[in-house]
């Protein structure tokens, strides 16, 4: 049985579940509003080949905040944050395994569910690849560190 791998596709903001050829399961993304690239503070999405090096979020419930990776609260729906930019429910952070990307652990690129659902489907984020609560728990579920990433345009 081969591994898992995902990929994340920029022109269909969609992020797929792959075990060799066979296609498990495809979610709805949200990545940067900016576009890609990998320059240090450009808040672009970076591409190519990735894996997941960390994992948090694993004991909290979903919707729960994060702060430098650390859960500081929990994410009130009813409450206006349209202004914030919220890291919810699970993170997987990226490292980046090509030159061009090899700063994406450093720029702090993740995986992660947001407070923005409503923008999922669309390039809204600040670099990192958005997804709903729900799926993000799903996601991280099934996918062990070490995971492969390949992030593509089209």
């Amino acid at each position: 049985m081969s591994s898992i791998e995902l990929r994340v596709t920029i022109s269909r903001q969609t992020i797929e579940v792959w075990r060799g050829r066979l296609l498990l399961q495809s979610y709805p993304v949200s990545t940067s509003k900016f576009g890609v690239g990998n320059e240090e503070g450009s808040f672009r999405t970076p591409l190519g080949r990735f894996e997941i090096c960390e994992k948090y979020g694993e004991e909290q419930a979903l919707h729960t905040i994060f702060n430098a990776r650390k859960p500081v609260g929990k994410w009130n729906a009813r409450e206006d944050t349209e202004d914030t930019d919220l890291i919810l429910s699970r993170i997987l952070r990226l490292n980046g395994l090509e030159e061009e990307n090899a700063n994406a652990f450093q720029r702090y690129i993740y995986i992660h569910g947001t407070n923005h659902e409503d923008k999922i489907g669309s390039a809204a984020s600040n670099g990192c690849v958005r997804m709903t609560n729900r799926d993000i728990g799903e996601l991280y579920d099934l996918v062990p560190l070490g995971t492969p990433v390949l992030i593509n345009e089209s």
